[in-house]
């Protein structure tokens, strides 16, 4: 994968993620959230992980935008105008 496609996939994700999460826990009190029935975690680390939830969700929707998406043909070196 070519670094501008990497750019072209995370930059976006990111404020896409940065967006969902100051969203998402605007609304939600994390410290009301249940994590797997016990497993209690502060306010920051349910800040941060759901963070990069959003953001790796993000990323794997604009991952498989930029797959789908057809590529620009390749010039034909014999073709001469």
């Amino acid at each position: 994968m070519k670094w501008r496609s990497l750019m072209w996939i995370l930059w976006p994700s990111f404020l896409v993620g940065a967006a969902t999460s100051a969203t998402v826990f605007a609304l939600v009190d994390p410290l009301d959230i249940p994590i797997f029935g016990s497993i209690e975690l502060s306010r920051q680390q349910m800040y941060a992980g759901g963070f990069f939830l959003f953001w790796l969700m993000a990323a794997l929707s604009s991952s498989l935008s930029l797959y789908m998406a057809p590529s620009a043909p390749e010039p034909d070196p014999l073709d001469t105008y």
